[in-house]
């Protein structure tokens, strides 16, 4: 049996500039990202970014740049409640933003890397 192999970049154009994105769809280069770049991921999952949405991004992105490593969903949970109070947040409302997964596809709109232990993506 022959492997089919998948090609490990791909392409998408926003506002004019080329980004590359591995086959989980992250970026390649992390530091070309901007909110333009979040919609056309988002759009590329069927999701159309709310106000919500982009709360729990900016969250994920200051987590990241505190802890240097995206967090996985126990992790968001607690933290996103530890802020904003046990009522606001729980693992299904995450998942119907994100419904691939809140650390999956959350990071991944956010710019950032997968999570080490995702289990959702």
């Amino acid at each position: 049996m022959r492997a089919t192999t998948q090609s490990p970049v791909e392409t998408i154009e926003v506002e004019g500039r080329k980004i590359d994105i591995n086959p989980d769809g992250y970026m390649i280069d992390r530091s070309l990202w901007t909110p333009a770049i979040a919609e056309a991921l988002a759009a590329r999952d069927g999701i159309q970014l709310t106000d919500k949405h982009w709360q729990i991004l900016d969250f994920l992105q200051e987590y990241y740049h505190e802890y240097k490593i995206s967090p996985n969903v126990r992790v968001l949970v607690k933290h996103l409640n530890e802020r904003w109070g046990e009522d606001k947040v729980d693992r299904t409302g995450l998942y119907n933003l994100f419904p691939k997964g809140p650390a999956f596809q959350g990071t991944k709109i956010a710019g950032l890397p997968k999570p080490y232990d995702c289990i959702d993506g």
